[in-house]
């Protein structure tokens, strides 16, 4: 069964839709939308796996005090890109404003995105150039892997504004990125 797509979404504005319109879409739109590339794209309902590896992030992730632990909101990246990762490390001083609905790349310390069948092209190739070419210092992707998540950790590379691999962690992510990071990755400890 196909769902016919509202008048508003296709084709959309002459030009493409732009980062600011996101704030404006009509009531009854999607809860989560993406902009990239000034086409909107809107997620696919989530698995029990993104849901688990967002709550252990979100509740195992302790940064300094200057930082602060952020979910599904998106980062104003240019005029035509406003992705929204799944986990977000921002300062603490960007997230003060109850309204705010998008950071600005260089409030955004790490951005984390956890993989899903539909979104797979897009937060290995797409999305993680397009952080890097803005700026943002440490990117996680989350993969599933023989039932269990496999972290892949990438740091930017600030002269050529290209990510590159510092590990692949299964069973604990051991990291730094500014701070100590040492998260048991057992999905079992966040299911309640």
């Amino acid at each position: 069964m196909s769902t016919a797509l509202p008048e508003w979404f296709s084709p959309g504005p002459p030009g493409g839709w732009t980062a600011d319109m996101l704030d404006r879409l009509p009531p009854g739109a999607p809860g989560h939308v993406e902009l990239i590339d000034g086409s909107l794209v809107m997620r696919s309902p989530q698995t029990l796996f993104h849901m688990l590896a967002l709550r252990l992030f979100e509740r195992e992730l302790t940064p300094p005090e200057h930082l602060v632990v952020v979910r599904e909101m998106t980062v104003t990246l240019g005029l035509r890109q406003r992705p929204e990762p799944d986990i977000l490390l921002v300062k603490d001083t960007a997230a003060q404003r109850v309204g705010l609905t998008s950071f600005k790349p260089e409030d955004v310390h790490l951005v984390v995105e956890v993989v899903s069948e539909e979104s797979r092209d897009r937060d290995r190739t797409t999305k993680p150039s397009k952080y890097s070419s803005a700026g943002i210092t440490y990117f996680w992707r989350v993969e599933l892997e023989d039932e269990r998540p496999v972290v892949h950790t990438f740091e930017l590379e600030p002269a050529v504004k290209a990510y590159v691999p510092t590990g692949i962690h299964r069973g604990r992510l051991r990291t730094d990125i500014g701070f100590p990071v040492d998260i048991d990755l057992d999905l079992d400890k966040v299911r309640r």
